[in-house]
């Protein structure tokens, strides 16, 4: 900011000198390491063609520059800003106390500490959206609404609206809300598949709450997956500038069409790096036609664990090419092992598509319908072999659950470690167990745990999943204390929780 500021105030200060009455401007000749300056009108003689813009070089540049400042005339109108707040409720700590002493922290470590009460703050977030229906449904994405308790919606002529989230996708990171109004400029989505790296993008978004923005920039690739946002990865790689507040916005083609959600961008500090990510529109269509039709996403389903080649393994499997989808795993009585699939086997193909490794294989899978019918083609003892598979519908994401028990254990919401939570967390492959997402005000356990806290064991019995914990839960008696084996923030503590 600092040099940009510098820049700037250099600028306005030549403009200023260059003004007065005299003043001549000076140029520099760079010759090897020295360099001379000299009078204007005194340099090396320029050819015809060097000395400025031809009339059609001015022509292309005032068409390039009209037809750009169209696409956004056009596309501006349906991307909103999208308002939320959240209600949060903090535990107040009395000042001065035990607990907080460095010396007692250092012998003891953190201990749950007494409070005096609770209370509750309103925080507030922005985010952007794009308008996809004239009778006001809205793409976002699901960080920008998540536990959310009200959302306003914003339009670019300044109308306000109340917004009622449909559903969401935490896996794809996509949301839909809705508004009641008619009429509404919907945008026109285009077909992300016919991108092309190096083609002009322009991002519109709400970034640090200024107000609609465009920004340009190029695809510098498709099909960017192991981003580690989400379960469902294909992105839209760009350098078009994408700030804090545009997550939600538009990435839209010349032709002013919906190429992309803005979701993510590659940063060390905050910053824009020229590394941003979006969620590609064949996949926000799939997942908002379902999400409006259903509440939520209906996906097909193989029935199988897959993992990516290596050089390694492909040794060992008799393959030619680092490419494809190992299969790990198999549902017994899934759709993959009705279909003769077994565990060994590489898939290489999906409906005639190209299968370069297990991501890719996800998404094409995600993207049919549960019930439909699909040729795949798979590689067994090096021998290229041929099935059908009718696709299942993917198994519901475990939600989070109440304890709904009269112990120590009561009004706890605890939910299984899903892969997108481990990495949203950076959570190691070697925990296992539960994770907290909320802790009831006035219950025992309101002042032992914490939200994001790892149940790994509950009276020295070890817990790996809901079923668990609920089969240890359920037999702890009313008054009995229960002692408990948490990871909380990379490290791991014992707390008790008692009625008493």
């Amino acid at each position: 900011m600092r040099r940009l500021l510098s820049a700037i105030a250099g600028t306005i200060l030549m403009i200023s000198l260059c003004s007065v009455p005299g003043c001549k401007q000076k140029s520099s000749v760079e010759t090897g390491k020295q360099t001379a300056a000299l009078p204007v009108g005194e340099g090396p003689e320029r050819s015809d063609t060097e000395k400025g813009l031809t009339d059609e070089d001015t022509a292309l540049l005032v068409r390039i520059n009209g037809a750009l400042s169209a696409v956004s005339e056009i596309v501006t109108p349906s991307v909103v800003n999208i308002s939320t707040v959240t209600t949060v409720s903090m535990r107040e700590l009395p000042s001065g106390d035990l607990f907080h002493d460095p010396l007692f922290r250092k012998f003891f470590g953190d201990q749950p500490v007494p409070g005096t009460g609770s209370r509750k703050y309103r925080t507030s977030a922005l985010g952007s959206g794009v308008i996809v229906t004239g009778d006001g449904y809205i793409v976002t994405n699901y960080h920008v609404v998540q536990g959310v308790d009200e959302i306003k919606v914003i339009l670019q002529d300044r109308r306000e609206f109340t917004g009622k989230l449909v559903g969401t996708d935490p896996q794809s990171d996509l949301a839909v809300v809705k508004v009641k109004a008619s009429g509404l400029p919907a945008i026109k989505i285009g077909d992300s598949g016919r991108l092309k790296v190096g083609e002009l993008v322009i991002a519109v978004g709400n970034p640090f709450a200024l107000g609609n923005t465009i920004t340009m920039g190029i695809v510098s690739a498709t099909g960017r997956s192991h981003v580690g946002i989400a379960d469902y990865e294909d992105f839209i790689q760009t350098d078009a500038a994408i700030n804090p507040g545009n997550s939600g916005g538009a990435l839209v083609n010349i032709k002013a069409e919906l190429v992309g959600i803005n979701t993510a961008i590659f940063s060390t500090g905050g910053g824009n790096l020229g590394i941003g990510f979006a969620i590609p529109s064949l996949m926000v269509s799939m997942a908002m036609d379902s999400i409006i039709r259903h509440g939520r996403v209906v996906r097909g389903w193989l029935g199988v664990s897959v993992q990516d080649l290596t050089p390694e393994l492909t040794r060992h499997f008799e393959i030619k090419e680092v490419k494809g989808a190992l299969i790990a795993d198999v549902v017994k009585d899934g759709p993959a092992w009705k279909a003769g699939i077994r565990r060994g086997d590489m898939i290489v193909e999906f409906e005639k598509v190209a299968v370069d490794d297990s991501s890719a294989l996800k998404n094409l899978v995600a993207g049919r319908p549960p019930g439909k019918t699909v040729r795949i083609k798979i590689i067994r003892d090096g021998k290229e072999k041929s099935l059908s598979v009718t696709l299942g519908e993917m198994p519901k994401t475990e939600v989070a659950q109440r304890s709904e028990y009269s112990n120590a254990m009561e009004g706890i919401y605890v939910q299984d470690l899903t892969p997108e939570i481990r990495r949203g967390l950076a959570v190691p492959d070697r925990i296992t167990g539960v994770i907290v997402t909320n802790v009831e005000e006035d219950v025992p356990a309101f002042e032992a745990l914490k939200q994001n806290d790892i149940l790994l064991e509950i009276n020295r019995k070890s817990i790996f999943t809901i079923k668990d914990y609920h089969a240890v839960v359920g037999g702890i008696k009313s008054e009995e204390s229960v002692l408990l084996l948490v990871y909380r923030e990379g490290g791991f503590i014992y707390v008790t929780i008692s009625r008493n």
